[in-house]
């Protein structure tokens, strides 16, 4: 169960992320999946144990670990234009 709420959940908020740093247009679903699963991984390892609580990779679903993940998506998504374009939009 817990790896069926990583992929919804991974899902939304690559989609936000992308729609937040402008480059849903670029991206299908999948890239948005990806993106957000690797984000929430990244700041579940990262940011969580600095802000305490659990990382949504755990399987819990809670506000912070949403808004951590969410982050960690929008940091990923503007190293991979860094690196695209040669500047962040």
């Amino acid at each position: 169960m817990g790896l069926i709420i990583l992929l919804v959940v991974g899902g939304v908020i690559g989609w936000l992320a992308s729609v937040i740093m402008r480059t849903d247009g670029q991206q299908g679903i999948f890239l948005n999946v990806v993106v957000g699963i690797v984000g929430a991984v990244l700041a579940g390892f990262i940011v969580t144990p600095l802000i305490g609580g659990a990382p949504i990779t755990s399987g819990v679903l809670s506000i912070q670990s949403v808004l951590v993940s969410l982050l960690g998506a929008i940091v990923l998504l503007g190293i991979v234009n860094l690196f695209r374009r040669g500047s962040v939009r």
